[in-house]
């Protein structure tokens, strides 16, 4: 490039980050090279190179499923837009010497700031480990991660949990049973809003039934709850084990919404297709990444943007919930 324009790289350089500091003749040399050229910058590695100021890296868990996958999209799309470059680092576990070395690798300059998706243990212990000169912001689940003063950006899952339990119970249903995913904790917003609703109505708490992320494990949890004729309404984690649970109640001859009611969380796009469509809680998991991307961006670029709000959770009703049987 530089020998095609007969100037030194340097100047390239300059004309490429619209420094004042070169002629008009001359950024018209260069220009025209580039066009000749049919250049195109390398800006993941002109950010990369600038340090701090141009990149972010995201350290989550997991990128495949969806509340994780749409988070990273939501940072992703605001960092285009900003000309920042974006790096993903997948911590494999809560084990001390995978949190180590997501931190190390965070903790190089060239990393860039850092948002963590601590939506599970593994990125919490993360965010609790970074050292305080690195730039970071966390998505989390509502009520933030106990233990780090960082910044966290979160969607009231709390309040939606609850919001679906009263739903179901609304209908006429006793109680609601929860089957819950792995990045539920004791005391997780979705289980504290279930539980808290179920109390305030004097309905009884069943016992939780956890599944992992593979929907095997939440259709084997389906299949003891479709066992059991008592259970007329189930809350699910997310929309994924929802689908698993369905399964079972179908295996096992039980109607839903006839027999069982369904309630999914996530809102993953397909599910109003599903028959019977299932209701659930459509979660901004996007705009929550975009949040976050806007909470570092003074720290990245010295400019203060407008706030940027996630929607809030809200329920969304469609075939799978009705009143039971007899009501």
């Amino acid at each position: 490039m530089a020998a095609a324009a007969g100037v030194s790289y340097q100047t390239v350089s300059r004309v490429l980050n619209d420094s004042p500091r070169v002629r008009p003749e001359t950024r018209r040399l260069v220009l025209d090279a580039i066009d000749r050229l049919q250049y195109r910058p390398n800006r993941a590695a002109r950010a990369l190179g600038l340090g701090r100021a141009n990149a972010v890296t995201v350290v989550t868990a997991n990128t495949m499923l969806y509340g994780y996958a749409s988070t990273l999209q939501g940072v992703e799309e605001a960092a285009r837009l900003a000309g920042l470059a974006v790096g993903v680092r997948v911590v494999e576990s809560d084990r001390d010497v995978d949190v180590r070395h997501a931190v190390e690798y965070v903790s190089d300059p060239s990393a860039g700031s850092v948002v963590v998706v601590a939506f599970d243990p593994a990125g919490a212990n993360v965010l609790r480990a970074l050292p305080p000169d690195v730039p970071a912001v966390a998505a989390t689940e509502a009520g933030g991660v106990p233990g780090s003063e960082r910044a966290m950006v979160f969607l009231d899952e709390r309040q939606a949990a609850a919001d679906a339990t009263r739903h179901l119970l609304s209908l006429g249903h006793r109680t609601v049973h929860h089957v819950a995913i792995p990045s539920e904790t004791v005391a997780s917003a979705r289980r504290a809003g279930w539980r808290g609703a179920l109390e305030a109505a004097g309905a009884a708490v069943p016992g939780i039934l956890s599944a992992d992320w593979d929907p095997r494990s939440a259709y084997l949890a389906g299949r003891r709850l479709a066992a059991d004729g008592d259970v007329t309404a189930i809350l699910c984690g997310n929309d994924d084990t929802a689908l698993a649970v369905r399964r079972a109640l179908y295996e096992a001859g039980r109607d839903v919404p006839g027999d069982v009611s369904i309630v999914g969380f996530d809102d993953v796009p397909g599910v109003a297709y599903w028959t019977p469509a299932l209701t659930t809680v459509r979660m901004d998991f996007a705009g929550l990444g975009r949040a976050c991307l806007a909470a570092l961006v003074p720290e990245l670029t010295g400019v203060v943007p407008p706030a940027v709000t996630p929607e809030a959770p809200r329920l969304v009703i469609r075939e799978s919930t009705a009143p039971p049987r007899g009501r």
